[in-house]
This record gives structure tokens, C-alpha cells and sequence, in this order.
């Protein structure tokens, strides 16, 4: 993949690539040798939520198919990194740690703002997947896209400064009319950010205090290597606004970015105490968590490790933020 379609925001303003930052390659051998040995995973109808009560707040998917499901720009089947990674593929690692239940999130990288494929991927396993949509605020009525997409199953919409660009991707009467409508569909703004990127964040919701907001991966804190005492301050700022959630998610990206996490467990102890459990919620982010020594059971396991939380914690954290945000 080119690196002007794979490169995200860096946190110095750096333009680092996406492969290189989310080990795509190695996610491609370990998505693939899984899919070999896994079963097949259960439908909407048969999803036991006794044996497979948890809930990924936060993961891509996307298909081989690209006739069906085009990709975006000039993108061609063989930019996909790894390959493929279906619905299938992404239960065949998700169920045997006792996830059924996923958050899937537009990949504006592969497909756009074209949602079709994750709403496609929720009605072939109902009750299996919410979405997290993306929309065009440059567009004509944003707000009324978000309306007709609700009961499609798109129960959030990602935003992000990578796209317009830092002084603008908050501005705007299609922004503020996003951020309005949400607060009325109770359909989340889900923001995937950089550290310099949360003072703006946390304007935008004391203008729009009703508005659900998900932050994504503690604002790629520590996507650098260094987890500074400033930049978690400002995250933890933010659980002043009561509709504010943070992911404790995209492990193998932070710090030193190897299992067990131990580093990263001093952040996500301050994200809990200022947020609560009943506002945070696991993710994985896969495919990118598959590969460079890191597993999805890693990624699920630092939670459930994790002195301190009592059984209540964990259900909020692994089940019943996600539930109450994306599921209800």
C-alpha cells in the first residue's frame, strides 16, 4: 500500500504509516493460520450469551470481494493488508475467549464513507454486530444521514482531524449539525484522535453536553513509545462531561506495545478512576492487534487480569458499557 493512503497522523504531527504503526503483515499470517484450525463461528439465532457474554467495542473487517464491495479511491485488492478479514475470521479469534458480540468500525482507509459492507455484515449475523458508520459533514444534511442510518445498525459515527485537517475537522455547520442530531439519536461521536487533538474534543462537548462521545484507543496515547503524565491528564479531563466514554483498546500500538501490557496498566488505573468502569469499555481493534507477538487472548486477557476490579468491574468493562452504548 502506498504510503500516502496508508500514513495516519503521527503525535508530533509526523506522518507515520498505517503498516508499519498496526503490523498489518503479521496479522496476516495469524488471521490466516486461524481460520485454518477454528470452527466455524455461531449465527445471530444460536449466540449463546451465557458461553459468549463478551462484547468488542471496536474492530475492522473487510472482504476479498471487492467487486461486491468496492474499495475506495485507487485502492486495488492487493493494497488489502492482511488479505482478507471477514466476519468469520474475526469470530474464529473473538469466540474462544468468549466474545459474540463486536462493534464494527468503518474503514475510511479501504471503503470511504461507503457503510454498506458493515451494515451488510450486521443483517447477515443480526444481533451479532453494531456499527460505527462514517459521514460526510462537508455533504448536504449530514443529520439526516445519521437518521437513516440508525436503523440500519449504525450506532456511532467515527470523526477524525486526519481527514480535513486539525484546524477544521470540528468546524462547520455539518459538524455541529452531527453533533446535534446525535444528541437526539443517542447515536455516539466516535473520536479517534491524537493527544493534541483533546482540548478541541473536550470543547465540542461542553458546547454539546446531550452528545454520546467514545474516545477511541486513549487517544493514541503512547503511539510513540512514551506515555506522558500530560497527555493522560487531559483524557482524564474529559470524564468531567457525563456522556463521555473512553475504549480501553489498541494495545499492541502503545507503549512498548508487547504482551502483557504492563506498562500501559498505570494509564488505563487513571482512565478508570477518572471515567469509572461504567463508562469504559474494551476493544481490540483487530486485525491490527493479530501479529507482531500480539494476540487477541492478550488483549482481553490485561483486563481480565487486572487487580483491583471486582467481578461488577469487569462485566461493565467486557459486557455492559458496550452493551448500553451500541446494543440498547
Amino acid at each position: 500500500m502506498p504510503e500516502t493512503i496508508a500514513a495516519i497522523g503521527g503525535v508530533n504531527g509526523r506522518r507515520i504509516s498505517r503498516r508499519r504503526l498496526l503490523t498489518a503483515g503479521a496479522a496476516a499470517v495469524a488471521a490466516g493460520a486461524l481460520a485454518r484450525v477454528l470452527p466455524a463461528p455461531a449465527r445471530g439465532a444460536e449466540l449463546d450469551l451465557n458461553t459468549l457474554p463478551c462484547i468488542d467495542g471496536h474492530s475492522h473487517v473487510w472482504s476479498p470481494d471487492v467487486e461486491r464491495w468496492p474499495l475506495a479511491g485507487d485502492l486495488t485488492k492487493k493494497d488489502l493488508a492482511p488479505p482478507s478479514f471477514t466476519p468469520e475470521e474475526l469470530f474464529r479469534v473473538a469466540e474462544p475467549v468468549g466474545v459474540g458480540r463486536v462493534v464494527l468500525i468503518q474503514h475510511h482507509i479501504y471503503h470511504g464513507w461507503d457503510n454498506r459492507y458493515l451494515i451488510d455484515c450486521a443483517k447477515r449475523f443480526p444481533g451479532r454486530f453494531a456499527v460505527v458508520g462514517m459521514v460526510d459533514d462537508t455533504e448536504p444534511r449530514p443529520g439526516a444521514k445519521m437518521r437513516e442510518l440508525l436503523p440500519l445498525g449504525v450506532r456511532s459515527f467515527r470523526i477524525t482531524s486526519w481527514i480535513r485537517g486539525k484546524d477544521q475537522w470540528l468546524t462547520g455547520d455539518g459538524m455541529a449539525a452531527m453533533w446535534q442530531t446525535a444528541a437526539k439519536t443517542g447515536q455516539a461521536m466516535g473520536c479517534l484522535i491524537n493527544p493534541e487533538d483533546l482540548p478541541a474534543v473536550d470543547a465540542m462537548c461542553g458546547k454539546h453536553p446531550e452528545t454520546p462521545v467514545v474516545i477511541d484507543h486513549f487517544a493514541r496515547i503512547g503511539v510513540d513509545g512514551t506515555i506522558r503524565e500530560a497527555d493522560v491528564a487531559r483524557l482524564c479531563g474529559l470524564a468531567k462531561h457525563q456522556r463521555v466514554h473512553a475504549k480501553l483498546s489498541a494495545f499492541y500500538a502503545l507503549g512498548k506495545k508487547q504482551p502483557p501490557y504492563d506498562d500501559l496498566v498505570p494509564m488505563i488505573r487513571r482512565v478508570l478512576d477518572a471515567f469509572g468502569p461504567e463508562r469504559c469499555l474494551w476493544a481490540s481493534d483487530s486485525p491490527y492487534q493479530l501479529g507482531g507477538g500480539n494476540t487477541y487472548a492478550a488483549s482481553i486477557d490485561l483486563i481480565r487480569s487486572l487487580d483491583g476490579l471486582s467481578a461488577g468491574d469487569r462485566a461493565w468493562l467486557l459486557t455492559k458499557t458496550a452493551e448500553q452504548v451500541y446494543f440498547a
